[in-house]
This record gives C-alpha cells, structure tokens and sequence, in this order.
C-alpha cells in the first residue's frame, strides 16, 4: 500500500479542520499526516490500543484511533485524529471512510491478490488480462493450481489467516477469501509437479488445519495450469471436484 496515497487524502482534508490527521500502519509508524513533523514517529502503545478497540474507534494518549478495513486479525493501517472528544471521533469515522476507499480504489487497480480474484470470478475481460499482468509485472507464464479450501466445521480462529501463514511469499502464492467457509489458494509449482504432489499439498493443508488449530476442512484441486488466462477454468475445477468428492468417503 503507497502511503502517498494516503498523504493525498489528509492534505485535502486539512482544508477542513486544523486538527492533525494522519494515518499509522501495523507497526505504531505515522506514514502519513497533514502535520508533516509527524511522519516517521513511533507508536507502539497505539497498536494495542487499536487491536484492543477490535474495530471500533479508540481513545489513547490525546488521539481518536479507528482501524481502517483490512484481511487479518490484526490491523494494517489506522486513522488518527489529535483529540479525544466527540469532534475528534467525528473527524476520525469520517476520515476512516475516505481513506477506506482510497485503500479500495489503490488495491483493485495495483494489489496482485485482487487481479488473481478477479480473474478466477470472471470480473476482468480476457484483453485485460495481459495489460494489466504487465502493469504489476506478474509472471504470466508459469505452472499455478487452484485449490479451494471449504472449512466443515472448527472454532473462531480465520482458515484464511492459518494458509496465508502456510504460503507467506505473496508474490507467487496468493489467498483470499470467497465466502465465510471457502478460501481460494492459487499456488505457484514446479513444472514437474504431478497428481500426486497435488494431493500431497491438499492433504498437509488439512492435516494443519485440523491438527493445530481443530479445524476439519475439505479441499478441491483444480488442474494445473501454464498461463493465468486458465486460472478461472482451474478454480472452476476445483469446485467440481470439491461437489464431485461429496459421494465418496476419502
């Protein structure tokens, strides 16, 4: 995410009200503010703070914190507003709005994640495709497979979050969510990589879920794809085969 994204939509803001606004990531770090002396400083105290407010808007050490929307447990960035009155949470939900469509607008046109979902829900033309490969400088040509991961049952804790943790390298290997039970994992392998080596990946995936966070889970396997045009026809496999799999015990 480029805060200079964020740093546009304080500086319009500061129009509007002298109070300082800006924004904090995960690590307590002011990465924007329309009091520009701010920028750089440390927040740490602020981070639990937010992860505490679980949402919702938060008083701490003179400032109205609100998590801007995001994938995890824990918040990627949140809105700051000097104060801790009923202005300040005012100006604070406000700015959280704008920013959260800025988040939006920059993630759909630049985030890898968000082309890939696109493309196996069929909300991008076939012409685009390529264009906008080039525009993220993604690998159009190398060995992916869809497996889709329906979760049957467990407790609180996210299937999304367990396989983000499973496959970190988010230039090659990319999860998201589709539905509360169902999430996708497009996963870059080695031409070699055969049948059962799918299987083999299927199986560690619901072996994790299931022996270290007690979830029971089922997972489709698409084919094995060369070009991400095919990516659509991969996960669109891998829902029959999840529905074909109903009828049979293993």
């Amino acid at each position: 995410m480029s805060s200079r994204i964020f740093q546009s939509v304080v500086l319009q803001m500061k129009d509007s009200t002298e109070r300082a606004i800006g924004v904090i990531d995960s690590e307590g770090t002011v990465v924007a503010c329309n009091e520009l002396s701010c920028i750089g400083e440390h927040w740490p105290g602020a981070v639990e703070a937010v992860n505490r407010g679980e949402g919702d808007a938060v008083r701490f050490d003179g400032r109205t914190f609100k998590a801007l929307a995001g994938w995890g447990a824990q918040f990627d960035y949140a809105a700051f507003v000097k104060g801790e009155d009923s202005e300040a949470q005012m100006l604070c939900a406000m700015a959280t709005v704008a920013l959260n469509g800025a988040k939006t607008y920059y993630e759909e046109k630049h985030d890898k994640a968000t082309f890939v979902k696109n493309i196996i829900s069929d909300n991008i033309l076939l012409g685009d495709i390529y264009v906008r490969a080039k525009e993220l400088h993604f690998v159009s040509d190398v060995q992916r497979v869809v497996l889709l991961i329906r979760v049957t049952s467990g407790n609180d804790i996210s299937a999304y979050d367990v396989v983000s943790g499973l496959f970190p390298d988010k230039q090659k290997d990319f999860v998201f969510n589709i539905s509360e039970t169902d999430t996708v994992l497009v996963k870059e392998i080695k031409p070699d990589n055969n049948t059962r080596d799918m299987e083999k990946l299927a199986a560690s995936i619901v072996d994790t879920l299931q022996g270290d966070h007690y979830i029971k889970a089922v997972v489709g396997i698409g084919t094995p794809i060369g070009n991400i045009k095919d990516l659509a026809s991969s996960f669109k496999e891998a829902q029959i085969a999840m529905e074909v799999g109903k009828g049979f015990d293993t």
